[in-house]
Parts: C-alpha cells; sequence; structure tokens
C-alpha cells in the first residue's frame, strides 16, 4: 500500500519538473520532501526519480506509477466529497441566533473555527433576546440559539421539540466606579455590604432578571437608574461613571469597554447559565458540528483567568 501524501508529492514534482518548486507548491521543505520521495521510493523497490541539475525527471516506473496515483488520487478526493455531502457539512446553511453579549464576545472564534472547518456551509447569524432565540428554534426559523437563565431566575419557556444544552455557568459580580470602596477588597462582598447603595438596576419587571433582583432589593440596594432592557454596555458605562453600582455577569466584567471596578459577591449564588437551544428531532450535521465546537470555545472561556 502506497502513502497517498507521497502519492500526491510525486505528482506534483511530475508537474513542476522540480523537487524545490513541488515543495513550494505543497508547503514542505525541499529536504523533508525529498525524504518522503525517498520512502516511496522505497515501497515501490524501484527508482522513481532521476535528479540532475535543472530538476527531476521520472523514470518508466515513475510515469506508470504517476499515472495510477492521479487516478488513486482523483477517487479519493470524491470520497471526500461524498461523505462530507452525506453528513451534511458541505453546501447548505447554518442559521444562528444570538444574544448581544454571546454575539459579541464569545461567537466570532467559533464562527472562524467552524468556518475553517467546513467552509462549504453558509452562515447566518441574528440578534434574538434568549426566550425569542429559543422559539424561533422551536418555530425553525433558525437552527440554533445561544440562549440565557439566570439563577435565581423564572425559567425560559422551552417547547417540547427544542433541547436545551448548557454550555458554560458564570457568577455574577459587582462593578461600580474604578477605586470605588466596595470594589476595592480582595475577599468576596457579602451581599449585606449592598444595603443603601444606589444600584442601576436591569429593573425589577424584566423577566430574566426578575428573581437576581428581589435578591438584591432583599439585601437592601436601592435602584437608582433603571434599564429596562438587557443593555449591559450602558449599565458598565452608567457605573463607570459613578451613578451607582450593578451586579453583572463576569464575562460582562471583564470585558467591559468602560473602566470599572470589580469584586466577586460572597456566596456565589447569583449566576448566568449560557446555553444552545437546539430541536432535538432533527439530524442536523452541521448544527451538532457547531454545537460542538461551541463546547469547546465556552469551556476555554469559563478556564480562562479573569
Amino acid at each position: 500500500m502506497y502513502d497517498p501524501t507521497r502519492l500526491a508529492a510525486l505528482v506534483a514534482v511530475a508537474e513542476a519538473g522540480s523537487i524545490t518548486r513541488a515543495a513550494e507548491r505543497l508547503g514542505y521543505t525541499t529536504p523533508a520532501l525529498s525524504q518522503q520521495l525517498a520512502k516511496l521510493e522505497r515501497e515501490a523497490g524501484t527508482a522513481l526519480l532521476v535528479r540532475h541539475h535543472r530538476g527531476a525527471r521520472l523514470t518508466d516506473a515513475g510515469e506508470l506509477l504517476v499515472t495510477r496515483a492521479r487516478r488513486v488520487l482523483d477517487e479519493l478526493e470524491r470520497a471526500r466529497l461524498e461523505l462530507a455531502r452525506l453528513t451534511g457539512l458541505t453546501g447548505g446553511t447554518l442559521r444562528l441566533g444570538t444574544f448581544q453579549t454571546a454575539g459579541i464576545h464569545l461567537l466570532p472564534p467559533v464562527l472562524s473555527a467552524f468556518r475553517r472547518a467546513h467552509p462549504d456551509v453558509e452562515l447566518t447569524v441574528a440578534d434574538y433576546e434568549p426566550s425569542a432565540g429559543v422559539a424561533a428554534v422551536a418555530a425553525g426559523e433558525i437552527d440554533l440559539a445561544l440562549t440565557h437563565a439566570y439563577d435565581p431566575g423564572d425559567p425560559i419557556p422551552v417547547a417540547s421539540s427544542v433541547r436545551i444544552e448548557p454550555i458554560l455557568v458564570e457568577e455574577l459580580v459587582l462593578v461600580s466606579a474604578p477605586g470605588h470602596a466596595l470594589t476595592s477588597g480582595p475577599a468576596r462582598l457579602p451581599l449585606t455590604e449592598l444595603a443603601g447603595q444606589p444600584l442601576i438596576s436591569m429593573a425589577p419587571d424584566a423577566p430574566a432578571r426578575r428573581g437576581v433582583e428581589a435578591v438584591l432589593a432583599g439585601a437592601g440596594a436601592l435602584p437608582s437608574v433603571l434599564v429596562p432592557t438587557p443593555g449591559y454596555l450602558l449599565v458598565c458605562a452608567l457605573a463607570s461613571a459613578g451613578l451607582g453600582v450593578a451586579v453583572v455577569p463576569e464575562m460582562v466584567a471583564r470585558t467591559s469597554v468602560t473602566p470599572v471596578g470589580v469584586r466577586a459577591l460572597e456566596g456565589g449564588g447569583l449566576r448566568r447559565t449560557i446555553s444552545v437551544a437546539y430541536r432535538a428531532a432533527e439530524t442536523a450535521p452541521a448544527a451538532d458540528a457547531f454545537r460542538a465546537v461551541l463546547r469547546g470555545t465556552f469551556k476555554r472561556a469559563q478556564q480562562s483567568p479573569p
């Protein structure tokens, strides 16, 4: 049995007329390609090339093997394409939904990795609030949706046809203006220290944040500015300007475009879980492959230091 990589090297030399030029085309060094060709000659049991000062030419045995090698390599390429079509990872479209934080900070490297692995799959990305993204998956409008839920918090309604796969859990942390007393200590801050503090609130009537806001209100934090929609860029900017403190996901705090003080909260009981929603009954290889890339990327994000 001949190694297809070595057969491809011999074909490249036949086409280029030179080991050096063939090495440049294949991305090898000349010595590395020469080693591959020498191994192929040992496998064949005869000389395949005659080296000369202007390059290299095929022997009769080399000509015979190149003719057969082209057929073998063509068949292998056809097999690769047919397998890709069979698994659904060539052509077609993968429709994605994402909420803003994940779309800005986590999705781009996933998209890059997926595109490198499956360049023939067309990608579309749309912005959805968490509950709307899950509903869009159930309705068949998109294939996957990044969504999130808070703990404590109201669960997102999920149709029976949809599965939710958690891929990242992050704590909520306190953010403030740089140098604020509450975010200056190294230890976790007890929630009782929030009593009487002006809070930039995501509004108690926002479903995703209702449980979190209730905990903060129970600790005695006093809403000073209400932000009814989850616009964390705005929340961090207001905290940075000294208009109050805020409790936001750790990823939001780490990637804030405005300077903020950050401190973990005692107990670690306030969390956000990021998940991917997908239709359970469908066989969708592209969606499955994308979910696998998501798992790896989100795992690395979760393990990276603050």
